[in-house]
């Protein structure tokens, strides 16, 4: 019997901490790679596969405390750090022989085509890799929002939030050893509970949509792809 896999149209969220060595910043060609990696055998699945980066591993816009920067210019730089990992991305996934395209919600048009939707689809549909910069393109939103408004956009059928965990803990699991992993949770429990896996905002378009998002460990040898294949692993937020 053929394997089947349950996600046809998969976003993974990928945090700027994907790209740089545990505590440090910047970007890492060893983690670029294996990430890189990763991408290549889900498309061998195949899928049609969009990405959304984040850039705290630059600049993490929310968290930048200096006074004379204001927030909406903080949420900006935090955006054209995404697209520094976006770069990243793309070249390191060329260079293994996975074609990509990066579309920016900021215009950077010598570096990434200008978010449309209709040609983010195209592309996927072509068997392209979809890297997904700058977020929404406005300040006062995380990635993880951009992740849910774009995954409902491009009709994706869940969201793989790659972690550095294996999925959500009822505490934090590193303060606490007797956190307990949470198999399965509604997007209203996680709201109540104000679990952190992903901000408000993210949560509630997700459930507007019924958007399925899928909490596992990046560090995990296919753990995505087990997750793409609908096997048990992480934790799973539905309605």
């Amino acid at each position: 019997m053929p394997v089947t896999n349950k996600y046809k149209r998969p976003l993974l969220k990928l945090s700027g901490e994907a790209f740089c060595e545990e505590g440090g910043s910047g970007v890492s060609g060893d983690r670029l790679l294996a990430v890189a990696r990763v991408i290549a055998e889900l498309l061998k699945i195949p899928v049609e596969l969009a990405v959304v980066v984040g850039g705290g591993n630059f600049v993490r816009g929310a968290q930048l405390k200096i006074s004379s920067i204001g927030k909406a210019s903080a949420d900006y730089m935090g955006m054209l750090a995404t697209v520094l990992n976006a770069i990243a991305l793309q070249d390191t996934c060329e260079s293994i022989g996975c074609e990509t395209r990066v579309l920016s919600s900021l215009e950077v048009p010598a570096v990434a085509e200008r978010w449309v939707r209709r040609r983010a689809v195209r592309h996927m549909q072509k068997g392209r890799v979809v890297i997904i910069a700058a977020g929404t393109g406005n300040p006062h939103f995380t990635t993880d929002t951009a992740a849910a408004q774009r995954a409902v956009e491009i009709g994706c059928d869940v969201i793989i939030k790659a972690t550095k965990v294996d999925g959500v803990y009822d505490k934090d699991p590193n303060k606490f050893k007797d956190a307990k992993r949470l198999h399965k949770l509604t997007y209203q429990e996680a709201l109540e509970k104000n679990l952190r896996f992903m901000d408000q905002t993210a949560i509630a378009l997700c459930r507007e949509h019924k958007m399925p998002v899928l909490v596992t460990d990046m560090n995990e040898p296919g753990s995505i792809e087990a997750a793409i294949r609908g096997k048990e692993v992480g934790t799973l937020i539905e309605s």
